[in-house]
C-alpha cells in the first residue's frame, strides 16, 4: 500500500511538472515614452541579461507619446505595465475608474539631491527674462497633465499665472519642441534628457528654470500594473522584476558606461561620444534596488489636486505594491 501511494504521488509530481514545463510564458506589454530615459527605450538592448525572457514571461515594449494615453491602453488591457509619472497616476486612479492599479517599481526621480532635473527653455535672445514675462505668451508641453505639464504649471502659478487666464498651452511631441521654440511659435519648451543636450537647442535657447525649482524632487516616473493582473501573475512579474534590476543594474555600473553610450547611440542613431551623461549624475536619479519613493510621490500627487487634474487625493500607500520588487531585490545579484 505504502508502494501505491508512493507511485500515485511521484505520478502526480510528473504530471504537474511537465504541465509547467509546457505553459506558455506570460506576455507582458511594458510601456515607456523618452528614449534612453526610460527603462523600456533600452531593456531589450540587454536582452542576455535577461534569463527569465522566453521561459515565465515574453516581453514587448510599447512606446507612447505621454503617460496620459497608457490610461486607455490598461483600461482596455491592451498594456500589463505603465510607467505613468506622478501626475497621471491619480488620474488614472479617479478618472478613469483604475482603482486596481498598484506602483510596483521606481522608474526614476528628478531632481534628488545633484542628480538632473528637466529643465524648460526660452529662446536667449526673446522677450523672456522671467516667469512673469510669460504672460500672454504661448507654453508648449508634451501631454496636458503629464508630469512635465504639471511642473510648467505649478511654476507659472507660483508666479501669479494661469492657464486660459495669462497664457496658452499646446501640446506637441518632444522631438519638435525645439524647432517650434526656433521658429517662435512658442514661448517657452519643456526640455527633458536626451532633448536638453541638443547643441541646436542650446544655441538658441537658455533654461529659464527646472522642474526641481518648480515642485522639488519628484518620483518622477514609477512603473504599475493592476492588481488582477498582479495576482494572476506574480511569479512571473518577480522574474521580470530581477531581470530589470540585472538591467537597470548593468546601466548604473560606471565600468559598462563605454558600452552604455554605443547602446544609446545605436537607439538614437546618434554619436556615441553624445551619450557619456547616461546613468551618471547628469541624468535622472534611479534607486538600485527600483525602490519607489513613496513619501516624495505622496507630496506629488497632492500637487496634482491642488492644480485641479483629480477632485480628491489617494493614499499612495493604498495603491502600492512592492513586494514583487522586494522579492526580486533578495535573489541573487
Amino acid at each position: 500500500m505504502r508502494s501505491m501511494k508512493f507511485l500515485l504521488a511521484a505520478m502526480a509530481a510528473s504530471l504537474m511538472l511537465c504541465a509547467g514545463a509546457g505553459a506558455e510564458p506570460v506576455k507582458i506589454r511594458l510601456a515607456w515614452v523618452a528614449p534612453i530615459a526610460n527603462l523600456g527605450s533600452l531593456i531589450m538592448e540587454k536582452k542576455d541579461l535577461l534569463k527569465h525572457f522566453g521561459q515565465s514571461y515574453v516581453l514587448e515594449t510599447v512606446r507612447y507619446q505621454g503617460t496620459p494615453t497608457m490610461i486607455t491602453a490598461l483600461a482596455n488591457g491592451e498594456l500589463e505595465i505603465a510607467d505613468l509619472a506622478y501626475s497621471t497616476l491619480p488620474i488614472a486612479i479617479q478618472n478613469a475608474g483604475l482603482d486596481d492599479l498598484r506602483v510596483i517599481a521606481d522608474e526614476f526621480q528628478d531632481g534628488v539631491g545633484d542628480y538632473y532635473s528637466n529643465e524648460f527653455y526660452v529662446l536667449v535672445d526673446g522677450p523672456i527674462q522671467k516667469v512673469e514675462d510669460l504672460k500672454g505668451k504661448v507654453v508648449a508641453t508634451n501631454v496636458a497633465g503629464s508630469a512635465v505639464d504639471v511642473a510648467s504649471r505649478a511654476m507659472l502659478r507660483k508666479h501669479g499665472l494661469e492657464d486660459k487666464r495669462d497664457y496658452t498651452v499646446v501640446e506637441a511631441p518632444f522631438p519638435t519642441m525645439r524647432a517650434m521654440l526656433g521658429e517662435k511659435k512658442v514661448d517657452l519648451i519643456p526640455a527633458v534628457r536626451p532633448f536638453s543636450l541638443d547643441r541646436e537647442l542650446k544655441k538658441i535657447g537658455r533654461n529659464l528654470f527646472t522642474a526641481k525649482d518648480a515642485v522639488g524632487s519628484t518620483q518622477f516616473v514609477s512603473f504599475q500594473a493592476r492588481k488582477s493582473f498582479i495576482d494572476k501573475n506574480r511569479a512571473a512579474l518577480i522574474d521580470l522584476m530581477e531581470d530589470m534590476l540585472r538591467v537597470q543594474r548593468w546601466f548604473i555600473d560606471p565600468a559598462n558606461q563605454k558600452e552604455a553610450a554605443e547602446i544609446a547611440g545605436r537607439v538614437l542613431k546618434a554619436p556615441a561620444e553624445r551619450f557619456g551623461w547616461i546613468y551618471t549624475k547628469q541624468d535622472y536619479y534611479r534607486d538600485p534596488n527600483m525602490m519607489p519613493d513613496l513619501a516624495a510621490l505622496q507630496r506629488n500627487v497632492d500637487l496634482t489636486r491642488e492644480l485641479g487634474f483629480v477632485k480628491s487625493s489617494i493614499d499612495i500607500k493604498q495603491y502600492s505594491d512592492l513586494s514583487l520588487i522586494e522579492e526580486a531585490v533578495k535573489r541573487p545579484k
